[in-house]
């Protein structure tokens, strides 16, 4: 399965790329998976996503939850919670 997934804002900062293609392991299914999967690519990666991290979740456009199943051709986005005045 491929997909492409984009960081926004402080992730997009802290990791060092907008977007990128990836070709989804056939052991991550969710997001949450998703989400640890990119987490072992190092230091950087583990401390920007990890659990205890106010990180958003988007499938197509839709916010959704970690449980949320990948499916083929998404565009899956990260991103911190954005507050405004």
């Amino acid at each position: 399965m491929k997909i492409t997934i984009k960081f926004f804002a402080s992730l997009r900062e802290t990791l060092k790329t907008s977007e990128e293609q990836f070709d989804v392991p056939t052991s991550v299914k969710t997001l949450t998976q998703l989400r640890h999967h990119l987490m072992s690519r190092g230091e950087s990666w583990s401390e920007a996503l990890a659990e205890g991290k106010a990180v958003r979740m988007a499938l197509n456009h839709q916010m959704v939850e970690g449980d949320t199943a990948l499916i083929n051709q998404a565009e899956v986005a990260f991103f911190p919670p954005v507050t405004g005045g």
